[in-house]
């Protein structure tokens, strides 16, 4: 078992390093908004982008979920080539159709966004994003599936650096407003399929198996409604907030959403390193004991992240470097929702455990079900929550329909793909979590003024002493309830470093090797 979590843990690494550093990189991108665009302006972007997120999911249709499992299935080896260029052409035939569709009809779609005409110009943007972004999908899962990491990481990264040195260059430099940013975007776009290019070529043929394309369209399709219903659960409260509360409001609401960063990049670095590695070891014995240990130790390292952030974020959020902060001071509003935000992702990775069982059974039906439902409860609960209490309503429903996603996978997965969590255990994690909030909320942290250049903001905190306490106390906490045996985390560290002796445990024949060069 131990063997099996060492290779998840190497592939976490390998993939979270470049996913860390290209969302750090992403990431400075949100002080230099909001420290140069008002909210108003800012609520544009927000309001656009979550368009983009929609249209990436139409663009794909779940043709994702196809390659990623259809290409990993030993039946299929002698058809790589037809596999790929099979799901390859038919992105690309419906990509060129709904991108025209959305230029041609650009100025009724601004009407329908609430767009003022002036900003009308930049759904052509979106719409080469989203064009661009699609024909990158299914090259990149190749490089996943071959464990070409660091190939994978270094387009993901250069490309960020592109986005972010363009927004510098046209913002700051030459004094462009907001279109700099979809336009920087473009670029950065336009560079990854550039450099992906000898690789699609490398692996593409004009052969369409039709066969194979009903096979993949019965198994992908399904989720393309799953992830329509995914999207709406992350992106619908941009919409509801800004027809609601407007375009301000959103923007302060946008930008301390964005610091629910450092629980998503934890929950990103698990999923790029989780999916391959539980359909390689479905078939092993103990696989299900396996599965259930790596829920453990994924809780056990979310409640960590959770905690330590919540704690501290006020702090991060007002450190100034050369007089501007991390998040402009008009957004700092809305600093109490990001541990709400962060507990919303945890959950989001519970969900992105308990999928699992739903592709190594090849059972895809549930998915759309369970995520409308999802999707409706959290357009329901903004519809019912943000008139009252603004940007909090919305992003406690944003946690109610994660929390619902994940209970609703748990159960459906049951059904087809049975394993037995350690809930004593992570019951025991979230206790700790939940005492130590208590403490914080309803004990230590009082309500402050705040010097800004627009006056006083009242902020809710408490001492660096107080903060440090109550980490150390969550720390021992954890000890004292065992959630986690020391033994086992000794264990795990050990053979992440490699200081396990291979006389005591053999070293699993599986461990992939490190990638070669070749294009295959």
């Amino acid at each position: 078992m131990f063997d099996k979590i060492k290779r998840l843990s190497k592939d976490t690494l390998l993939y979270g390093l470049s996913i860390m550093l290209g969302r750090f990189i992403n990431f400075v991108l949100v002080p230099f908004y909001t420290n140069i665009f008002d909210p108003a302006e800012y609520g544009v972007v927000a309001h656009l982008y979550a368009y983009v997120a929609f249209l990436s999911v139409a663009y794909i249709y779940g043709m994702d979920a196809a390659y990623l499992k259809f290409a990993s299935l030993p039946e299929l080896k002698s058809k790589r080539k037809e596999t790929f260029s099979t799901i390859l052409l038919s992105i690309v035939t419906t990509s060129a159709f709904l991108t025209a569709a959305l230029a041609y009809f650009a100025p009724s779609v601004g009407g329908l966004m609430n767009l003022e005409p002036a900003r009308i110009p930049l759904i052509y943007w979106v719409a080469a994003i989203v064009a661009l972004d699609a024909l990158c999908w299914v090259p990149f899962i190749h490089l996943r599936l071959k464990n070409k990491a660091l190939l994978f990481s270094t387009i993901k990264i250069v490309s960020i650096l592109v986005n972010v040195g363009l927004n510098i260059l046209l913002i700051v430099v030459w004094g462009w407003g907001i279109e700099a940013i979809f336009i920087s975007n473009v670029a950065a776009s336009a560079l990854s399929l550039l450099w992906l290019a000898p690789y699609i070529v490398g692996n593409f043929t004009f052969r369409f198996d039709w066969t194979l394309y009903k096979r993949f369209m019965k198994f992908g399709f399904p989720y393309f409604p799953a992830s329509v219903a995914a999207v709406l659960m992350q992106v619908v409260d941009r919409p509801i907030v800004e027809r609601l509360a407007g375009r301000a409001t959103l923007g302060v609401y946008q930008a301390n959403y964005k610091m629910g960063v450092f629980m998503m990049l934890f929950v990103s670095m698990f999923q790029y390193a989780w999916q391959p590695f539980f359909l390689q070891s479905a078939e092993e014995p103990g696989a299900k004991k396996l599965f259930a240990k790596v829920l453990t130790l994924f809780t056990l390292a979310g409640a960590v992240i959770l905690v330590a952030v919540s704690l501290f974020i006020p702090d991060i959020i007002q450190f100034q470097i050369a007089g501007k902060s991390l998040i402009g001071w008009r957004y700092w509003g809305g600093l109490h929702i990001i541990p709400i935000i962060l507990l919303g992702y945890l959950f989001y990775g519970f969900y992105v455990n308990f999928v699992a069982g739903l592709y190594i059974k090849e059972k895809s039906l549930p998915a759309p079900i369970i995520m409308g439902v999802c999707a409706a409860i959290n357009v329901g609960a903004n519809f019912a929550l943000v008139p009252e209490y603004g940007v909090t309503g919305a992003a406690l429903a944003t946690l109610a329909a994660y929390f619902a996603m994940a209970l609703g996978f748990f159960v459906v997965t049951r059904r087809y793909y049975r394993i037995d969590y350690e809930w004593g255990k992570i019951g025991r994690i979230f206790l700790a979590v939940g005492m130590v909030a208590g403490a914080y909320y309803f004990w230590l942290a009082e309500s402050a003024p705040v010097a800004t250049p627009g006056g006083a903001i009242e902020l809710l905190d408490a001492t660096w002493f107080e903060k440090i306490a109550l980490l150390a106390a969550f720390a021992a906490l954890l000890a004292l309830s065992r959630a986690v045996e020391p033994s086992e985390i000794k264990r795990v560290i050990a053979r992440i470093r490699g200081r396990k002796s291979d006389a005591t445990e053999p070293k699993d024949a599986t461990e992939p090797k490190e990638p070669d060069d070749d294009r295959n």
